[in-house]
């Protein structure tokens, strides 16, 4: 997976850079079709925020976050990313393979 990370009003140090990438090996643990990612960090006044597109095959999905430390929004943002990706992989499995051939006749 290809992560794109830029910073807008904010230097993006490789400090910074570092602890994304690490953050993001969580995601691809649990779902191994992203292809990219999009990492936007940015700060207003006292407020940092983070936000990222992802883009998996058949969906994009984009969470954001803020938090007065930039560390504390990226780990938001990663817990808003893995729920969503955990959901989308949920939606992919079939849950009802097994119900088709499992009927049994009731005696009277």
């Amino acid at each position: 997976m290809q992560i794109n990370i830029s910073g807008h009003q904010i230097d993006v140090t490789p400090a910074l850079r570092d602890y994304v990438t690490g953050k993001f090996q969580r995601i691809e643990r649990h779902f191994d079709n992203l292809t990219d990612a999009h990492v936007v960090l940015s700060t207003e006044k006292s407020r940092h925020r983070a936000e990222a597109t992802l883009h998996l095959t058949g969906a994009n999905l984009f969470a954001d976050s803020e938090h007065d430390d930039m560390y504390a929004a990226i780990d938001l943002l990663i817990d808003k990313l893995d729920k969503q990706v955990r959901k989308r992989k949920e939606k992919l499995t079939d849950h009802h393979r097994a119900e088709g051939g499992l009927k049994t006749q009731q005696s009277t």
